[in-house]
């Protein structure tokens, strides 16, 4: 093991990623229905490519318009900080050369509400909303640790300005994530006791 630190670290997307948004790019989900699809078909194709059961879009609030996807790449890319909503948001805040999401009416758009980690990320990110599909509940069913959240971590959102809406299409977000299971998706950071 070598004690040199790296001078960078770069995330690179998949190539499936790159084509979806190239595809998908300036679609616009004029619902909450539709940009919850959209997190989820992203799930669903980070299963199928070797990635973890989670996906993420953000989208302009006002006009519905597309901004930047996201899915979870912690296997792929060897680092725990590559959660769907992480991937999304930085590429976002990249492509909009804003650190500060919150001048703008922004949604983010998850297959499952946000782990303790991506919350604070939501938070940090100036997100003006947040639409979930599948629940805490549901991920932790399948094994994965979502963290010492607080139990209503959507008040808490709430309390500081970001609007919420949870359970959007939950049932086919929730097939995702026992898709993934069936398939043999290895649970990774589970709860060590």
């Amino acid at each position: 093991m070598s004690n040199a630190i790296p001078s960078g670290y770069q995330l690179v997307r998949p190539e499936w990623l790159v084509a979806f948004q190239a595809q998908h790019e300036g679609q616009v989900a004029h619902d909450d229905e539709a940009r919850a699809a959209v997190a989820i078909a992203l799930s669903a194709l980070s299963i199928d490519n070797g990635g973890g059961p989670f996906g993420a879009a953000v989208f302009d609030h006002a006009n519905g318009r597309l901004l930047s996807v996201g899915c979870n790449l912690v296997m792929p890319a060897n680092c725990s900080l590559w959660h769907a909503e992480m991937v999304a948001l930085l590429f976002a805040q990249h492509s909009l050369q804003r650190f500060d999401l919150g001048p703008l009416p922004l949604t983010l758009a998850t297959s499952c509400e946000p782990c303790v980690m991506c919350l604070g990320a939501t938070l940090w990110s100036g997100v003006a909303r947040v639409v979930s599909a599948a629940t805490d509940a549901d991920a932790r069913a399948i094994g994965f640790d979502e963290g010492p959240k607080p139990a209503d971590w959507a008040g808490a959102l709430r309390e500081r300005g970001v609007e919420v809406v949870t359970e959007v299409k939950r049932a086919e977000a929730q097939r995702e994530l026992q898709r993934y299971v069936a398939t043999g998706g290895v649970i990774y950071n589970a709860h060590r006791q």
